[in-house]
């Protein structure tokens, strides 16, 4: 694995490992290789200085003078597209929306949407857990429900 310090044509700098030299030069040649602050893939190797060993037998290392890199940006650097950005607020919207206009029923979901669809108590919004499976079964006997989108970031 090779490690390059990278920057795009907007003067933003970055990092990024490939398997070898060769692989870097076949992904930028065909665009593969992006700016991860403004997806511009107009991207060259900034200059690095080698990795020595200082092994016994190395020879004695000389300071090399400091190379001008271009300036950090300014907030940190998302590693997810505007896009995903967008669809994951949009999301989270859905899940707020649900947890404020419905009732929270917890394990017994599948027998209290039963009971509403069969007309044994009122119809109302309500959300909790089931089982692939009794999701699954309640499809199946003709009851909508809809699983609530998790977020990885919820997860935590």
């Amino acid at each position: 694995m090779i490690r390059y310090n990278l920057h795009c044509d907007s003067g933003h700098a970055f990092e990024s490992w490939f398997p070898s030299s060769a692989s870097y030069d076949e992904q930028a040649a065909r665009g593969l290789v992006s700016c991860p602050v403004c997806n511009s893939v107009t991207v060259a190797k900034a200059m690095m200085a080698p990795a020595l060993s200082r092994g016994s037998r190395a020879p004695a290392l000389i300071e090399a003078e400091a190379v001008p890199t271009a300036p950090a940006p300014p907030e940190p650097v998302a590693m997810i597209s505007e896009p995903e950005r967008q669809i994951r607020a949009m999301l989270r919207a859905v899940r707020e929306h649900v947890a404020k206009t419905a009732d929270h029923v917890g394990g017994r979901f599948p027998e209290e949407a039963r009971r509403m669809h069969y007309g044994e108590i009122p119809a109302r919004a309500i959300y909790g857990e089931a089982s692939p499976d009794e999701a699954r079964a309640l499809v199946e006997e003709g009851i909508d429900v809809a699983p609530l989108p998790t977020l990885p970031d919820d997860r935590h």
